[in-house]
């Protein structure tokens, strides 16, 4: 007889990890989600979901099914000149949303955001913890002030992303990147390398 304990994996174990992980990240966000606790909610081994995904960053990715590689972008927004930041932060986000493969994922993650909180806390969690907070780690900023340079930020994308691929508010939904971007990045330059006044707002 087998030992008892955790079922092996078999079919549907993929599925029952995704299903798991999906409301552990949904309800308690990207950081305090844990593996050990996704894989008692989907009753496997917690080495099952190392096999299956990696890691837990590569979990989430899964959940949210956008194929693009965080690192890799981060490393085109940051790679070079501090003062490019912004420019090249827009830059890679269109090249994101304008992708044939990867525009069409992203265009339905932003959806589930907007159709529920659920889903908006996975949209924010992938914002901030996968792309913002790695591309601040590498900019010298005061560590005061990076929430609430980043969630200007945020705000901006976001608002970029349902003008142009949810709402295809024209001219702006056809109009090339090229004249897209260097109309959007001053802002982001002032929200990321700008003094501000923060008044009320300042970060805690």
């Amino acid at each position: 007889m087998g030992k008892p304990g955790r079922r092996p994996g078999r079919a549907g174990t993929r599925e029952q990890i995704l299903a798991s992980a999906r409301a552990a990240f949904a309800e308690h966000g990207f950081d305090q989600a844990t593996v050990r606790a996704i894989a008692e909610g989907a009753g496997v081994d917690a080495a099952m979901v190392h096999h299956y995904f990696g890691d837990k960053q590569g979990l989430f990715m899964a959940v949210l099914q956008v194929p693009i590689d965080p690192e890799k972008l981060v490393n085109e927004i940051t790679g070079g000149e501090v003062e490019e930041v912004p420019y090249r932060l827009v830059r890679s986000f269109l090249s994101v949303w304008d992708h044939p493969v990867s525009g069409p994922a992203a265009v339905a993650v932003l959806r589930s955001g907007l159709h529920g909180p659920l889903g908006a806390r996975l949209v924010r969690d992938f914002l901030t913890t996968q792309i913002l907070r790695r591309v601040a780690s590498r900019l010298p900023l005061d560590r005061q002030e990076v929430q609430y340079r980043f969630s200007l930020c945020a705000s901006q994308l976001v608002g970029l992303a349902v003008a142009r691929y949810i709402l295809k508010l024209q001219p702006l939904a056809s109009a090339p990147a090229e004249t897209v971007v260097p109309a959007i990045s001053p802002t982001l330059r002032r929200y990321l390398l700008e003094p501000l006044d923060n008044g009320e707002l300042e970060a805690k």
